[in-house]
């Protein structure tokens, strides 16, 4: 005695989906944290660069935190004390207490890296 139990494609498309939008807000709902806390977590306006979408990768969904702020790399990976130098003008001119003053290249110190990403992925678990 055999039994057979069949089951309707469009009913296993319809399981499926149903697991999938489910999947997909729990993705959706935890990337948007972690994108947040780094909007938050970002240096002066680099925040405002923070963008965040849910794609679908090689195992499945996944979310993905952006920053496409110009100087994001430099912020993430710190970088050398180096010497600026004017590119269009002969001088470079800032304000020192109150008074302009023009320099023919300026020391920068360096900066520490400051890796908001992985920060905001830690606090965001």
């Amino acid at each position: 005695m055999s039994v057979e139990v069949r089951i309707e494609p469009g009913r296993i498309a319809r399981l499926l989906r149903a697991r999938g939008s489910i999947a997909h807000r729990r993705i959706s709902q935890r990337t948007e944290r972690v994108a947040r806390i780094a909007e938050q977590e970002a240096p002066g306006s680099m925040g405002r660069y923070v963008s965040w979408k849910v794609q679908e990768g090689p195992r499945g969904l996944e979310g993905v935190i952006v920053c496409d702020h110009p100087a994001v790399r430099f912020v993430l990976d710190g970088t050398r004390p180096h010497i600026i130098r004017p590119r269009r003008a002969r001088a470079l001119r800032f304000e020192v207490d109150g008074r302009v003053v023009f320099a023919a290249y300026a020391r920068h110190p360096g900066t520490r890296p400051n890796n908001f990403l992985a920060r905001a992925l830690r606090l965001g678990r």
